[in-house]
Formats: structure tokens, C-alpha cells, sequence
């Protein structure tokens, strides 16, 4: 349950009960009245700013209004006090009754604990990483990847329907300079002096096992085809050798994908997909021919000083218009990208979300103006920018070149420091904002690093009831005797745990709307803190250990504390794609 949004009901009806009016006699409008922690605990549980919110429309000194809603919320068996505070919050602290009547709803839903139905199974379609399929990952691709895989997973436990989908960009000119670079390793591999790799091609050695295969497969028959047929050949296979590479690549970082969408559909049978989007385009009056003017700065490959068939992108919210067909009859790569959305418009999302790399930043226009024109506001389309990272090795900054071949690949980072931390710490600053990755901090043992901090929680919870098992009894920790001592929590740091669990479920909603799923590697982080704070309470004060040998009933319910605890942690720890370990190593 969603405490804030109960109460965020229990004061409108309070609100409701007072019969108040407007000096205008229009409804009183309440969609801005929020409830929500306040920013210091020790003012209450809940605050809201309804008094704020109302007191000019009916005519009341928010501060007199205030008390007036504080006094009709006090009737509220489960508000233990109603204050007033500031120029007219109202400030509400809950009842111990009330938080232990909620840690046994957590106990009750486990690792379920948190989800929602506040995305009530619409359609999301979120496409990420989509790297060009002519080489590993590398450590530049890992952020997205996580941002988007991450995203999905929070989407789908608060209700969406979602689908993963990767985009093969396996048409266009670098394909051909891939088909040319790998014919050169099949040369080589057939034991031909091929020298240095010529400048334009991709000299990287992960083509030498791709060129092997080919000389395996098909010997020397390749040199006696025409080059066309044999490119042709050796593109395919190597495609399919750079996808397995990555797929692979991808699973070392607990990133999968339910759809891998490849572009050269689009261009099959003589892009039939394609020209369909555009006749979809020209029928709605988005299409014309025309010449676009000389851009200012550096012109873009598609550009022509010659009448072309355009898009009207500056009709639907673009700087300018696009070129969709050249002058030569040829589509160019935009071209693609219409046929593309088009086809997601087509499999019915009700949202489709890019999580591209900074660098794309000029493709957040034209992408929404395109979903506009083809899709006019039944779609939502969201562009998510994922600012570089930078990796740092005893201080000095780790430099990558894909095509100089000289590059971080992905899997030398999940190698070095493990999957979770990569995970996690791609989530622990906001995707929009630059990174820098420290091999040195993501694997030491503190609290100054983020997911140690957040596992070894997990793996505290775990400890204890090994150590309960081993002091009380091998059924010791049985969720079906957790609950029966709950009125027996009652030290404040038993409620601030409680408390701080019962946000869970508003982070989830509110990560979800707002496409953030860097909140949920905070509040883990923020959840993980209050427990080994009280851990230590715990450790100066034997009276708050979590196991009391003589007094089974407590323990029980400490227990119970802590397995909501281990069930946020894990539930948490699942949806960024982490483990919650039941022991550090």
C-alpha cells in the first residue's frame, strides 16, 4: 500500500468534512494537495501543504486553515498527532499502532512487497543500447544498457506491459566497411600476407576468430566469386558473429532483450516497409518536395542543394524539415528510422521510450515530431540521454578508441569488478548527468561505496537469522511466526525501519512515472543506512539486538523486521539487475 496516497485521500475528506467554500462558489480544486514525507523526520511521518494550497481560494489564513484540518484528521484513530508548521503545513504523526499493522502488510506480500498497478498494463516499448553490430561492447555502451534494462524492470513491476527491444543497425555503410574489414581476416586466416589494416576499416582483432570461421567454412571459395556476392557472404556471417558477441557481452551484465529488431527488414523487398511509412506520411499531408536550405555550420551527409521529397517535420515541432528521400531516388538513414517508429506505432504501444548516448542528442526533435505525425497523441514518445562515463584506473583517465581497435570492452569491466557494481553504480547518479567510474571505489569495502554498502545490508539480514537459527532453533525466522509479536516493536528505531520501508512503494510509483530508476539505487543506499544504524544501536545496547534468547516473542518480531528489510533489499537489488547476497566474500 502506498501510505502517502491513502493519506493523501484521508485529507481530502478531512478537507471535504469541513464544508468549505470558495469566494467564487467554484469547487474547491484539490489535485494540488500532496502528502509526502517531510524533509526532517522529527517534524512527523506525513506532511501536506492542503492549507497552502486552499487557504487564498476560501479566504483563510493558511495557518488558521491548517488547524482546522489538523483538528478534523485527529478523529483519524491512526493520527496519533496533527501539527502545524511553518506558513501552514500540516504535519502528521502516526500512531506505532498504524506502523506495525504495516510491517505485518509487508510480511504478507515478501519480495511483492512495492508493486503497483498504477501503469495499469499499458503498453511500453523500450528500445536501448542498440550499439552498430561492428564490434564487442564496449564500457561507452554500459550506461544506457543498464539505464534501459533497469527502467524496464521498475516499469514493469509498477504495471506497465513492457517489452526490451535492441535495434540491429545492420544496414548502411558500415556494414560494407565490416564486410570488407572481415574478408580482410579471412584473407589472413587462409594464410595470405595482408599487412597493416588499411585506414577506414576496423582493425580491432575481434575479427580474427570471425575471419578463421570463414576460411573453415568456405576455404578459398570466397576469392572466386565476384565481390559483390562474396561481401555479401561474408557480411551476413559476420553480423551474425558481432550480434552472438554482444548478446553474450550483454548477459555478462544481466541485460536481455525480448525483441532484436533488424533494420535490413526495412529494406527488404525493395524497402517495401519503408515506402509504406512514407506513403502513410504523404497521406496525412507531412510529405512534399522541396530544397532545403544550406544548414548553418557543418552541413550533414544528406544534405542536398537539389529538390528532394521531405518531410514536414517543422509542422510538428522540428527545427527543420528532413530529407526522406534523396535526389538520386535512394531513401536516406532517416528514412529508416520513420519506417521504424511506424512499425512500434503499428505493434500498438501506447509509449515508446529511446534511451539513446548523449551524442544523439539531436535525434529527441525529429523523433517526437515524427511520433506526432504518424501517431498524432495517441503515442507518447520519451527520449532518455545518457551522459558519457569516464573510467579512471590509479587516478589516470582510461582512454578508448573503437575503431583504432584500442578499447575498454565491456567485458573487461564486468571481469575486473563484477556485474552488480557496475549495475548499480551506472544507476547512482542521474542518467542525464556525466559519470566517472572508479575501478578503486566500486570495489572497496566501505560505506563510501555505494553497493558494497547496499549487499552487505542483505547480507547482515542474513547473519541474523543464521545466528537466531543456531541460538533459538532451526525454525527460527518462519515467516509464519513473524507476525504475532509485532505490537512489541515499539523503539524508535524499530519505527524509523518501518517508516523508511513504507516509502518503498511510493518510490516505486514515482520512479516509474517520472522514467528515474536512479531513485531506486538511492533509496536502496538510504534503506541500507537506517539498518546498519540500528545495527549499531543494537551493538551498544544489547536490549535492541534483533535476537533475544529469552524472550521468543520479540525475536519473532525483530525477525520479522528484518526479513521486510532483506525482501525491499532483494526486490530492490532485482529491479536494477543486482544481486542481494547472503554473505560477503
Amino acid at each position: 500500500m502506498n501510505i502517502f496516497a491513502d493519506f493523501n485521500d484521508r485529507i481530502k475528506k478531512a478537507i471535504q468534512s469541513l464544508d468549505l467554500k470558495t469566494s467564487s462558489g467554484d469547487p474547491l480544486e484539490l489535485g494540488r494537495i500532496v502528502a509526502e514525507p517531510p524533509r526532517d523526520p522529527a517534524h512527523g511521518d506525513i506532511a501536506t501543504n492542503a492549507a497552502m494550497v486552499l487557504g487564498k481560494a476560501v479566504g483563510e489564513n493558511p495557518r488558521a486553515l491548517a488547524t482546522r484540518i489538523g483538528e478534523a484528521l485527529a478523529s483519524d484513530p491512526d493520527i496519533a498527532a496533527a501539527e502545524v508548521a511553518g506558513p501552514g503545513f500540516v504535519n502528521l504523526r502516526l500512531s506505532p499502532g498504524f506502523w506495525q499493522a504495516r510491517l505485518g502488510e509487508m510480511l504478507d506480500a515478501g519480495q511483492d512487497y512495492g508493486r503497483s498497478e498504477v501503469g495499469a498494463g499499458r503498453k511500453i516499448n523500450v528500445e536501448y543500447v542498440s550499439a552498430n553490430p561492428t564490434g564487442p561492447m564496449h564500457v561507452g555502451h554500459c550506461r544506457g544498457a543498464v539505464v534501459g534494462d533497469a527502467l524496464a524492470n521498475l516499469l514493469a513491476f509498477a504495471g506497465y506491459e513492457v517489452v526490451k527491444e535492441y535495434y540491429i543497425n545492420d544496414a548502411g555503410a558500415q556494414i560494407e566497411v565490416l564486410a570488407r574489414s572481415a574478408f580482410l581476416r579471412y584473407r589472413e586466416a587462409l594464410g595470405d600476407k595482408v599487412g597493416e589494416i588499411p585506414s577506414g576499416l576496423y582493425p580491432g582483432d575481434y575479427l580474427v576468430p570471425v575471419g578463421e570461421a570463414l576460411a573453415k567454412e568456405f576455404g578459398r571459395s570466397l576469392l572466386q566469386m565476384p565481390e559483390e556476392e562474396a561481401l555479401a557472404i561474408v557480411g551476413d556471417r559476420t553480423i551474425d558473429a558481432m550480434m552472438a558477441m554482444i548478446k553474450e557481452d550483454l548477459a555478462l551484465l544481466n541485460v536481455h532483450h525480448d525483441v532484436f529488431f533488424s533494420e535490413r527488414t526495412l529494406h527488404a523487398n525493395g524497402a517495401h516497409a519503408i515506402r509504406c511509412a512514407i506513403n502513410d506520411l504523404t497521406l496525412k499531408g507531412h510529405v512534399y518536395k522541396g530544397k532545403l536550405p544550406p544548414p548553418k555550420g557543418q552541413k550533414p551527409e544528406d544534405w542536398e542543394d537539389r529538390e528532394q521529397t521531405l518531410f514536414r517535420s517543422t509542422d510538428v515541432g522540428d527545427d527543420i524539415d528532413r530529407p526522406l528521400v534523396k535526389s538520386d531516388g535512394t531513401y536516406t538513414y532517416f528514412a529508416a528510422d520513420v519506417a521504424y517508429l511506424k512499425d512500434k506505432v503499428d505493434r500498438h504501444f501506447d509509449e515508446l521510450i529511446y534511451v539513446l548516448g548523449a551524442d544523439h542528442g539531436g535525434y529527441v526533435k525529429r523523433l517526437e515530431a515524427l511520433a506526432r505525425a504518424i501517431a498524432g497523441d495517441k503515442v507518447k514518445l520519451t527520449v532518455l540521454l545518457c551522459q558519457l562515463v569516464k573510467l579512471f584506473r590509479d587516478g589516470e583517465p582510461v582512454r578508448m578508441s573503437k575503431r583504432a581497435g584500442e578499447f575498454v570492452t565491456l567485458r573487461d569491466v564486468v571481469e575486473e569488478v563484477g556485474r552488480d557494481a557496475i549495475r548499480f553504480m551506472m544507476l547512482y547518479r542521474k542518467s542525464d548527468a556525466p559519470l566517472d567510474f572508479d575501478f578503486a571505489r566500486v570495489t572497496e569495502q566501505s560505506k563510501d561505496n555505494p553497493v558494497f554498502y547496499v549487499q552487505y545490508a542483505s547480507a547482515r539480514c542474513h547473519s541474523v537469522f543464521r545466528q537466531a537459527r543456531e541460538v533459538v532453533g532451526a525454525g527460527a525466522g518462519n515467516r509464519g511466526t513473524l507476525k504475532k509479536g509485532l505490537h512489541l516493536l515499539t523503539d524508535e528505531g524499530e519505527i524509523g525501519l518501518v517508516r523508511k520501508l513504507a516509502e518503498y512503494p511510493r518510490l516505486i510509483e514515482a520512479a516509474a512515472e517520472a522514467q528515474e530508476p536512479h531513485r531506486l539505487a538511492f533509496f536502496l543506499y538510504d534503506l541500507a543506512n537506517a539498518f546498519h544504524t540500528h545495527w549499531n544501536r543494537g551493538t551498544e545496547n544489547p536490549g535492541l539486538r534483533f535476537v533475544k534468547v529469552n524472550d521468543p516473542e520479540l525475536t519473532d518480531a525483530r525477525l520479522g523486521l528484518v526479513q521486510a528489510v532483506l525482501d525491499v533489499l532483494s526486490s530492490g537489488l532485482a529491479l536494477i539487475g543486482a544481486e542481494a547476497p547472503s554473505e560477503m566474500r
